[in-house]
């Protein structure tokens, strides 16, 4: 595994996991509802969910790769699609300057916040394609073990998902309650959409 590449790769997951999306809203919610335990909780509970879909991913990736090469290189180009949608709807919510920052506080926190983290993301379809499209465009197929490098970014991209929740579990009711948070969002918004567009057509200019 190349250094440029991993390097590519945490930047990519960074740029991803700070827009506040569906999972930041649950986490900040938790936290206001309750206290920051609760936000601790939820966030290691759709940590563990990531691992679970990096699991799913290495499996069924592996076990596609062994199976046909060209199959797999029909997913990477699947996958490099779905992203360059994620990208255009990224940048489409930059340009109309939409916010998903809602983050209801008036029902209570669940008993079992961990636990219901960890369902979520497990449980989301979107988590489970998201993994499949993104992971694969950084395999590199001549480089060694496939399902080792797959499961390494997994690893990586839980990791730093997870710091990135833990962080809004800290700090993410300010942040959102913050003036400059609709242009912190369009921002991340933006600089996502232009590395996910970046990364999809990172396999048109690959010989790989």
């Amino acid at each position: 595994m190349e250094h440029h590449t991993l390097l590519l790769f945490t930047i990519a997951c960074l740029s991803i996991n700070l827009i506040p999306g569906p999972d930041v809203i649950y986490i900040v919610s938790n936290t206001m509802k309750g206290k920051m335990a609760a936000g601790m909780k939820a966030a290691l509970g759709l940590g563990v969910g990531y691992v679970v879909h990096t699991l799913a991913a290495c499996l069924g990736l592996s076990a596609l790769i062994l199976s046909s090469a060209l199959a797999f290189s029909v997913v990477k180009w699947l996958g490099a699609a779905y992203l360059i949608y994620l990208g255009v709807k990224s940048l489409l919510a930059m340009w109309k300057g939409g916010s998903q920052l809602n983050v209801d506080t008036h029902s209570q926190a669940p008993q079992n916040i961990f636990m219901q983290g960890m369902i979520v993301s497990v449980l989301n379809p979107k988590v489970a394609l998201f993994f499949l499209s993104f992971l694969p465009q950084f395999i590199d197929l001549a480089a060694g073990s496939a399902s080792l490098q797959l499961f390494t970014f997994g690893l990586v991209f839980s990791l730093l998902a997870t710091l990135c929740n833990v962080l809004y579990a800290t700090a993410g009711s300010w942040l959102l309650s913050s003036p400059k948070a609709s242009r912190y969002s369009r921002t991340l918004e933006g600089v996502s959409g232009v590395l996910l567009i970046g990364l999809a057509g990172k396999i048109a200019v690959s010989d790989r």
